[in-house]
C-alpha cells in the first residue's frame, strides 16, 4: 500500500507520482478529482485546505479510488459523472464519458438555431449519457426531441440526466438503431449524432482507459477485423437525410482522419425523389484535427 502523508498538498503530490508511474491520462488532475470527492471540495477548496491534516478514513477512502485510478478505470466511471458543456452528466459503463471534442456538436447547432425560443424539432443518434440532446434542449427551450441508442442500460442514464437537468418532458428516449428510426420523413429540424467511428484495428491502439473500460459498441462499428470505421456513417446519412426538413442540420461527430472520406459519403448520399445534402463541410477541433461533418438538407 501506498503511503500516503497526512497533508491535503502532500497527499496529492504523492498520488500525482503514483498515477503518473501508472501511466493513466492527466495524473495530476486525476488526483485531485479524487480527493476532492473524499472530501467534497473543488480544485479552490484543496488549494484552501492544503495544509490540512487527512484524517485515517479519509486516507483510506482516497487510496481505495486510486487504486481503481491506477488500474486504468477513467475517473468518470469512478465518480460516476463528467462535466459537458457547462453541465454535470451521470455516467456509467454503459455510456462512453462525455468528451470536450463532442461540444463542437453543440456549439454548431446552437449557432445554426441562434433563436433560443424557436419551436423545433431533433433528433439524436446513438445518445449515449444522452450529453448532445440533454444539453441542446436546456440551451433551447423551445425544441423538443427523440435520442436513440442501442443499449438499455445507456438510455437510462440518459433519462436521469434529462431529469436532473428538466427536460425529460420534451426529450423521448427510445431503444433501436439507426436505421429502425421511428420518425416521419421531413420532419425534423435537426440530427446530432456521435456514432462509432473507431475501426477494429485502432482500437487496438487506443489507451488501456478507453479500450478495456468504455463500451465497445459505441466506439467501434464493427465487429469484423476489416472495418474502416465508417460503417455507422454509412447507414447513418441515408437515415439522417430521410428525417430531416429541408434546410435542417446534420452536425456528426467522425475520426480524426475520416473528414474527406464523409464529405464524399455526404456527397453521394441521395434518397429516392432526390432528396440529398445541398452542402456540406468538416469543422476542426481544438487540435485542429477533423472532428465535426455537418451537412444540410437540400431540396429534391
Amino acid at each position: 500500500m501506498m503511503p500516503i502523508p497526512t497533508t491535503v498538498r502532500d497527499a496529492l503530490a504523492a498520488a500525482g507520482r503514483r498515477l503518473a508511474v501508472a501511466g493513466v491520462d492527466s495524473p495530476g488532475l486525476s488526483a485531485r478529482l479524487l480527493l476532492g470527492e473524499v472530501l467534497g471540495l473543488d480544485d479552490l477548496g484543496l488549494v484552501l485546505a492544503a495544509h490540512r491534516e487527512l484524517s485515517d478514513p479519509e486516507v483510506a477512502a482516497f487510496h481505495a479510488l486510486l487504486d481503481r485510478r491506477a488500474a486504468g478505470e477513467p475517473a468518470a466511471y469512478i465518480l460516476g459523472r463528467r462535466e459537458f458543456y457547462g453541465l454535470d452528466f451521470a455516467v456509467t459503463p454503459a455510456t462512453l464519458v462525455p468528451r470536450p471534442e463532442s461540444e463542437h456538436l453543440i456549439e454548431e447547432a446552437l449557432t445554426h438555431f441562434s433563436d433560443t425560443e424557436t419551436e423545433l424539432r431533433f433528433a439524436d443518434l446513438g445518445t449515449g449519457s444522452g450529453c448532445l440532446a440533454v444539453s441542446f434542449a436546456v440551451h433551447r427551450p423551445g425544441a423538443v426531441g427523440v435520442a436513440v441508442d442501442r443499449s438499455a442500460m445507456a438510455l437510462m442514464t440518459a433519462r436521469q440526466n434529462a431529469r436532473t437537468h428538466g427536460v425529460a418532458g420534451r426529450v423521448l428516449f427510445a431503444q433501436c438503431d439507426f436505421g429502425a428510426l421511428c420518425v416521419q420523413d421531413a420532419s425534423v429540424d435537426l440530427v446530432l449524432a456521435n456514432p462509432p467511428y473507431v475501426s477494429a484495428s485502432e482500437h487496438e491502439t487506443l489507451s488501456r482507459e478507453v479500450r478495456d473500460y468504455e463500451p465497445r459498441t459505441a466506439l467501434v462499428p464493427s465487429e469484423g477485423g476489416g472495418g474502416s470505421g465508417l460503417e455507422a456513417l454509412v447507414s447513418l446519412l441515408p437515415e439522417s437525410r430521410r428525417v430531416l426538413k429541408v434546410g435542417g442540420l446534420l452536425a456528426c461527430e467522425i475520426g480524426w482522419e475520416q473528414g474527406q472520406r464523409g464529405l464524399e459519403l455526404v456527397r453521394a448520399t441521395r434518397l429516392q425523389g432526390g432528396r440529398r445534402f445541398e452542402s456540406s463541410r468538416i469543422i476542426q477541433d481544438l487540435a485542429g484535427r477533423d472532428r465535426v461533418l455537418v451537412a444540410v438538407a437540400g431540396c429534391e
